[in-house]
């Protein structure tokens, strides 16, 4: 049976996007193994390869193969598998193994990877309501949420904040104490902490594992003195006790937005404000939506939305909140004041102020 121009131009998109399935996981299996670290020092070899990462010679051929019809690795001109050599091109070992660099993309491949293993449960949450929590996911999506936004938190957050007057005037009071509520690994309150020196940041965060992240990681900064940790919920910020109170890129994944805005209103000083950094997606919904929304959507069907469902009677916001629904979370925690900060080309993300009148 013969096929429509119509039917042919969308199966060719479906096998594009099946060829970026295929390249996002060996992007996993580069990075996991070390593979990409090794060619950005230098051109090598199969079988060097695997003898400097201690695995076998015939996988990594097969890989350093694709890689090279992928575009994603050079290689030379040798017709003998053996004696071919494989580098990466200094864009491409920025992209994939400099963790310093905001064009850093490699943790995307890990946070895909993690939702793959957890396939069969995501269709069970899918069938009856449930959900896969943060834990399960496990370090793969831990990690990859930590790096990809670390380098924005160190090189651009300190600016961003200095960029938003009345917001930056407060927080360099001396005495300022600051809460980062979602902290994870910690990289935001670190940045924080350094943004203002005369500041306490104190992080909060559900996932124990997470905060001994942190923990170190403030450590290792040298900032342990001035930023804090506790593996906790929303509800374990003390009252009146903070000059602002952040949120970076939990607030779609909570069950429970509203009561968490409202514990972070209580735990305002007056004229205190809350900010919350979250995906910059499209005022409103839209069928063929561009690439953030595309990516955003895969986030929240694979991770965001099963974790924040895995709780009973959950919001169930997903990635892809929409100003208008933060507004109304907001509103309803009793911060009746909502804006949109003058902060752009910070990554994927918009920045929010909630106060109350």
């Amino acid at each position: 049976m013969s096929t429509s121009v119509e039917t042919d131009t969308f199966a060719d998109q479906l096998l594009t996007r099946a060829l970026g399935a295929a390249e996002t996981l060996s992007v996993y299996v580069g990075d996991r193994l070390g593979w990409y670290r090794l060619l950005a020092a230098g051109p090598l070899t199969s079988q060097e390869l695997a003898d400097r990462s201690a695995t076998h010679e015939r996988y990594a051929r097969e890989w350093l193969e694709h890689q090279a019809v992928a575009g994603l690795v050079r290689c030379d001109d040798v017709s003998d598998a053996h004696q071919r050599r494989y580098w990466l091109s200094p864009a491409a070992a920025e992209v994939l193994t400099d963790p310093a660099s905001l064009a850093y993309l490699t943790p995307l491949a890990r946070m895909f990877a993690a939702a793959a293993v957890q396939l069969p449960a995501l269709l069970e949450a899918y069938r009856t309501g449930g959900g896969v929590g943060w834990a399960q996911f496990g370090a793969d999506a831990r990690e990859s949420q930590a790096d990809m936004n670390r380098p924005w938190f160190e090189q651009v957050l300190g600016r961003a904040m200095a960029g938003v007057g009345p917001l930056h005037e407060r927080l360099s009071r001396p005495g300022t104490r600051i809460a980062d509520v979602g902290c994870g690994a910690g990289w935001s309150s670190i940045a924080l902490a350094r943004a203002y020196p005369g500041a306490v940041v104190d992080g909060y965060d559900i996932d124990a594992e997470s905060v001994e992240m942190a923990r170190a990681n403030a450590a290792q900064a040298g900032l342990a003195d001035r930023v804090r940790f506790t593996a906790t919920d929303a509800a374990g910020l003390p009252a009146n006790s903070f000059d602002a109170v952040f949120a970076f890129e939990c607030v779609h994944d909570m069950p429970y937005p509203v009561d968490v805005l409202e514990a972070a209103r209580n735990a305002l000083r007056d004229g205190g404000s809350v900010i919350v950094m979250d995906e910059a997606v499209a005022a409103e919904f839209g069928a063929q939506g561009d690439e953030l929304e595309r990516l955003m959507y895969g986030f929240s069907m694979f991770v965001c939305l099963p974790d924040g469902m895995s709780h009973p009677d959950s919001a169930g916001t997903g990635t892809a909140m929409r100003p208008a629904t933060l507004r109304d979370y907001g509103a309803r925690a009793g911060l009746g004041t909502f804006e949109v900060l003058p902060i752009e080309d910070f990554g994927f993300w918009r920045f929010y102020r909630l106060a109350s009148r």
